[in-house]
């Protein structure tokens, strides 16, 4: 098979040709299709996320859809010809999805929606599942609370818009002025993202701080949650790795949640809650509720580095997905 190597950080890919692995028990032979591309992707490749990246030389990518070719020992959940996605590689000892194949752990899979195509499919895993863990998992959202999301257009933003519209709630979202048409798509209000603190949640909340807030960017964006969460709110962070004084949140006695969604990979332990996830969020979508965000642009194993680089310079508007197939 065609594959993409890093050899060392911060390199270009390196396309060779090596040999098609072979599920072990427990494991799948995914034929892929396409590759999702996320800022963490872009981090592990210039050497910048310790805590996830393999040992080089070693094939990246996180996210993937594409078809089951053969079925390890023990997998009785799926069959050959069955079209797939899941967040399924590219950290530490697992091989990644910049490749025609790979053999993956089926826990950390789940069908493909029958109506979104291969390259749509493959932008979300990582997305939703980091949305998910934190809005729902941790933050256990309800019909009527008040939901914050800082950059509710980005690629964790918008699935926990479309996430806490589903479960009922009502949902703002910082965002800049020239995708706040996005985030009202999806039923949610846009705020401004320079806006003061103090006055969306005096226009907002009336002083009172939101019940729920996620932050998807860290820094003054986690420093703003702090102050902007109501007493006994639930703050989710997937970028909380700065220093921070959480004094502001303590005096209201918010709960703080971080979410890594690489541990069930590294760690191998929840895996089989990701693929439940993604079962749940193909019946979602399949009934309309959730509609992934993807750029128009196409990128290919040629051209694999553009899609990082599109990454990395804010040019998305959308998840970027690399065609393998």
């Amino acid at each position: 098979m065609k594959a993409l190597f890093t050899n060392t950080y911060e390199s270009e890919f390196v396309k060779t040709e090596i040999a098609k692995p072979t599920p072990k028990k427990g494991e799948v032979l995914v034929k892929i299709h396409a590759s999702g591309v996320n800022p963490i992707d872009n981090k592990i490749r210039l050497g910048l996320s310790p805590y996830a990246s393999p040992v080089l030389p070693a094939i990246l990518g996180t996210d993937l859809a594409g078809v089951i070719e053969e079925i390890g020992e023990d997998v009785t959940v799926f069959k050959v010809g069955d079209e797939v996605y899941g967040l399924a590689g590219g950290v530490l000892g697992l091989q990644g999805t910049l490749a025609e194949y790979t053999a993956v752990d089926a826990d950390l899979l789940a069908i493909k929606p029958k109506n979104l195509s291969m390259k749509e499919a493959a932008g979300i895993p990582l997305v939703l599942l980091t949305a998910w863990e934190g809005l729902i998992d941790r933050a256990k959202v309800q019909k009527g609370d008040k939901v914050l999301v800082h950059a509710g257009a980005g690629g964790v933003g918008h699935m926990v818009v479309q996430l806490a519209k589903i479960f009922g709630a009502d949902v703002y979202a910082t965002v800049s002025s020239q995708k706040a048409e996005i985030v009202k798509s999806y039923g949610a209000i846009p705020i401004d993202k320079n806006t003061t603190v103090d006055d969306y949640v005096n226009q907002y909340t009336n002083g009172k701080g939101f019940d729920i807030i996620y932050d998807t960017i860290g820094g003054q964006a986690f420093d703003d949650s702090l102050k902007a969460i109501r007493h006994y709110g639930q703050i989710s962070s997937c970028y909380a790795f700065g220093t921070h004084t959480l004094a502001t949140s303590s005096l209201r006695n918010a709960s703080i949640h971080g979410v890594f969604v690489l541990r069930p990979m590294i760690g191998n332990e929840g895996r089989k809650h990701h693929g439940d996830i993604l079962k749940e969020t193909t019946k979602f979508i399949e009934e309309g509720k959730l509609k992934p965000l993807i750029d128009p642009r196409t990128f290919t194993l040629d051209n694999a580095m553009e899609a990082h680089k599109a990454v990395s310079d804010n040019s998305a508007i959308g998840k970027i997905v690399i065609d393998i197939t």
